[in-house]
């Protein structure tokens, strides 16, 4: 097996999700998914430290994205329009381009309730570092933690939508759907 070969984390990705696709989040191994990207054990921990981390591994990055777009937002925005434009720009940036591969994560996600529990803690600490970078712009904590809250469920209602077969609309198009639901839901207009 060769020492090193360009891209390592993305075919570390490509192939855990095939295998992940063809026998289960549960029955794939590291070394399974290091042998079919033609990398060592040792890469594949370089870059991760277990199987999960393939499949969580831009949430950091995500996270990251959309606190800066809320912190640079126009403050005279409301705060649930700062975050929505926050995912809106987050999703052109990171996500569209990689829809194919964010559609079969969720797949494998949702076949799996361990995964399940880790992406719902993952989406906590999203819906945390919101709200603290909404009361940084000067919300106050009670209005920040609900403004991140409901940001947070338009933002999934848009992404289920997003990753359903068939479904064509960037997620740029489907988050402001998701928030005149949300409204409409709550009673305001």
């Amino acid at each position: 097996m060769p020492r090193w070969k360009p891209d390592a984390v993305e075919r570390l990705q490509a192939a855990a999700l095939d295998l992940f696709d063809e026998q289960g989040f549960e029955r794939t191994t590291v070394a399974e998914i290091a042998q079919r990207a033609e990398l060592t054990q040792r890469t594949f921990f370089n870059h991760f430290p277990d199987k999960r981390e393939v499949l969580f591994e831009m949430s950091s990055k995500l996270r990251q994205e959309i606190v800066g777009e809320i912190e640079a937002a126009d403050h005279d925005l409301e705060p649930l329009d700062a975050v929505m434009h926050a995912f809106e720009v987050v999703a052109d940036k990171l996500l569209e381009s990689r829809r194919a591969v964010v559609v079969r994560r969720y797949a494998v996600i949702a076949a799996n309730r361990e995964l399940q529990e880790r992406e719902l803690g993952k989406n906590a600490v999203l819906t945390e570092s919101v709200a603290a970078a909404l009361t940084a712009r000067g919300c106050d904590p009670a209005t920040a933690f609900l403004a991140a809250g409901a940001a947070m469920l338009a933002q999934q209602a848009a992404f289920q939508q997003w990753t359903r077969p068939g479904e064509t609309r960037t997620l740029r198009d489907l988050l402001p759907d998701a928030v005149r639901a949300l409204r409409t839901t709550v009673g305001v207009s």
